[in-house]
């Protein structure tokens, strides 16, 4: 199997990034490398394959400046260069699972009829077994996939992220009109480039050792 990138720069981009604290406002991501990094969103696994999320992209900077005050204050929402919002679907339905079916049919080339066992696994695991909050929170776990594949895709681009979670999520769902698409906004990620002067950049990561996290049995 060919690889095409090394151990050791792997891990040099994982070490490289941090949650920047400060963005250079006055340098933007190409949109040849933006398209790219939505892709990556685009690409994110999830959960039977059924993506039951959306990712906003806040442009508007009047939309931008407004997040500010739902984001206690941090600026950084609209000094990066780019602001995803990440939402999960609310009250994931059969429809749902339809439009994925659909999808497949489409994209594969079998017919709907043929993909009747996998309609009925999805429904039956997933919209039949969970209660209204368990189908919401399992939303928003997917959601969090597509935000890690972003962090990581970005860094090995050489694109500084921060993932947030500080913000208000109903102000934000209120600000975006997020309700009316049935979304809710679990997560936030700002991306662009560190200013030269963040000194957050050159202190050293705090982790714990593998051997307190990784147990092998």
């Amino acid at each position: 199997m060919k690889t095409t990138i090394g151990p050791s720069q792997l891990l040099g981009q994982l070490k490289w990034r941090y949650a920047v604290k400060e963005f250079d406002r006055s340098r933007k991501i190409s949109p040849e490398l933006w398209s790219v990094l939505e892709d990556v969103l685009v690409l994110t696994p999830s959960s039977g394959g059924l993506q039951p999320w959306a990712f906003v992209v806040v442009d508007n900077p009047v939309l931008r400046e407004k997040l500010v005050g739902a984001s206690y204050g941090q600026t950084k929402v609209k000094d990066a260069s780019h602001l995803v919002v990440f939402t999960a679907k609310q009250n994931f339905n059969e429809m749902d699972v339809d439009a994925h079916i659909n999808r497949v049919a489409q994209i594969q080339g079998k017919t709907v009829g043929a993909l009747a066992p996998l309609r009925s696994m999805l429904v039956g695991s997933i919209v039949k077994t969970m209660d209204r909050a368990t189908i919401n929170a399992w939303a928003g776990r997917q959601a969090a996939i597509a935000l890690g594949n972003l962090l990581t895709s970005a860094a090995l681009l050489g694109v500084d992220a921060c993932p947030m979670e500080g913000f208000v999520p109903a102000e934000y769902d209120a600000i975006l009109n997020l309700s009316e698409k049935r979304l809710a906004s679990i997560a936030l990620c700002t991306l662009g480039y560190r200013v030269e002067t963040d000194a957050y950049a050159s202190v050293p990561k705090v982790r714990f050792s593998k051997e307190t996290v990784i147990f092998h049995v």
